[in-house]
C-alpha cells in the first residue's frame, strides 16, 4: 500500500505534466473550495455502465499503468547498473 506522501507525490506530478504547475494549483483550490463528497461521486461514477464494460476499462488502465511501471523499473534498474559499474573504476 503506498503512503499518503507517495500518493499526493505522484498526484501532483500527473496533475502538472497534465494541466501544467498554474493551472495544476487551480485545480486543487478548486477542489478545496467546493464540497466534495467521494461515496456519493462514486457511486455514480459507473451508474450507465455494464459489469463487461467496467472490467474492461479496469483492464486497459492496469495495461497502461503496467506499461509506465514497467518502462520506469528498467531506467532504475540501468541507472543502478551504471552506477555499480562507475564504483568499480
Amino acid at each position: 500500500m503506498k503512503t499518503d506522501t507517495l500518493i499526493r507525490n505522484e498526484g501532483m506530478e500527473i496533475l502538472v505534466n497534465s494541466l501544467g504547475m498554474v493551472e495544476a494549483e487551480r485545480f486543487i483550490m478548486l477542489i478545496q473550495k467546493e464540497p466534495f463528497d467521494y461515496t456519493k461521486w462514486q457511486e455514480n461514477l459507473f451508474e450507465n455502465m455494464s459489469i463487461e464494460e467496467i472490467s474492461k476499462k479496469a483492464a486497459e488502465y492496469r495495461k497502461l499503468t503496467f506499461k509506465h511501471t514497467d518502462k520506469q523499473k528498467n531506467a532504475d534498474v540501468q541507472e543502478g547498473s551504471i552506477q555499480q559499474r562507475g564504483m568499480r573504476l
